[in-house]
């Protein structure tokens, strides 16, 4: 064959070739810079990386996520920040229990430290003068203030996590109320929150929602005007949304409605026969869990009333 016939065969076999590998890659010839061939492989695509953005989280979901502490979560953003309307009467109803408060296992942001080690510690001495002044007493209150002492204890909160609440309390009750305290810790009761009063707190326009555990308010029996064994310092309520109040339409906290039910196993509840009855009642205080014209289920005093 002649010398140019056999070039020209020789550039149309090389034509032919390019054109069969980029039938078999997929890129149509003639496109593109530089020829690039893909290899297929049998493989599965790889997983995106790391790096890659996630998929957006819808807002809803990130509004209502909470931290959880030993399953306690934080407390809702708006307790304690919703006022109660009065109806016509001028009677604030009882209000369903709001989803977030039912099996309510809020956790404890502390007001004193915290024990360093954990363990049970107590400690009861006269009322300092600024105690004195942020909580509700005057010198129009039934006790003079040398008759009550500022008493710290240990308590498990609903974290499972132990904290220091503070009380005031009649000094002729501060030994048996330290022991009382003691068998509710070592019981791991739990108890959401533990602090003082101040007057402007236990008159201010109520939410519906407060847990405080407390002894020392200068205040009448509800409904009454004599003075409650609280004005004495001679009384305890304990968690009081899990053992609300409840004569007849009347609750308190108004919103701790799902709580009447007193079966129920949430913690925090008092029970007849359990461990908060059987600490109170080895001091010979009464609980109103056991009146019979009304149900006061947060409630132990020294003298029953």
């Amino acid at each position: 064959m002649p010398r140019g016939a056999r070039a020209l065969a020789l550039l149309i076999l090389v034509a032919c070739f390019g054109y069969a590998l980029a039938a078999c890659s997929g890129v149509p010839a003639g496109r593109g810079s530089a020829a690039v061939f893909v290899t297929p492989s049998a493989s599965p695509a790889p997983a995106p990386s790391a790096s890659a953005s996630p998929a957006p989280v819808p807002s809803a979901s990130l509004a209502t996520h909470q931290p959880t502490v030993n399953s306690a979560t934080a407390a809702p953003a708006w307790l304690g920040t919703r006022v109660l309307k009065p109806g016509p009467n001028g009677v604030i109803a009882a209000r369903a229990t709001p989803p977030e408060l039912r099996d309510r296992s809020i956790i404890t942001v502390d007001d004193l430290p915290p024990p360093a080690d954990g363990r049970f510690h107590a400690t009861s001495k006269p009322v300092p003068a600024s105690v004195l002044a942020r909580s509700s007493w005057t010198e129009d209150c039934p006790v003079p203030s040398t008759d009550l002492r500022y008493v710290t204890v240990s308590f498990r909160g609903f974290d499972r996590h132990a904290h220091t609440g503070e009380l005031l309390v009649n000094k002729k009750a501060a030994t048996g109320l330290i022991s009382v305290f003691r068998q509710l810790f070592a019981a791991n009761f739990p108890i959401e929150r533990m602090r003082i009063s101040s007057a402007a707190e236990l008159n201010g326009p109520p939410t519906g929602d407060g847990n405080t555990t407390e002894a020392f308010a200068c205040r009448p029996v509800r409904g009454q005007t004599s003075w409650s064994q609280h004005a004495y310092g001679l009384a305890v309520d304990i968690n009081p949304f899990q053992n609300p109040y409840h004569k007849g339409k009347t609750v308190l906290p108004e919103l701790a409605t799902a709580y009447l039910d007193r079966t129920s196993t949430w913690p925090g509840i008092v029970k007849p026969g359990g461990p908060v009855v059987r600490a109170f009642h080895s001091i010979g205080w009464k609980w109103g869990g056991d009146y019979q014209s009304l149900k006061d289920f947060m409630h132990f005093s020294a003298n029953g009333g």
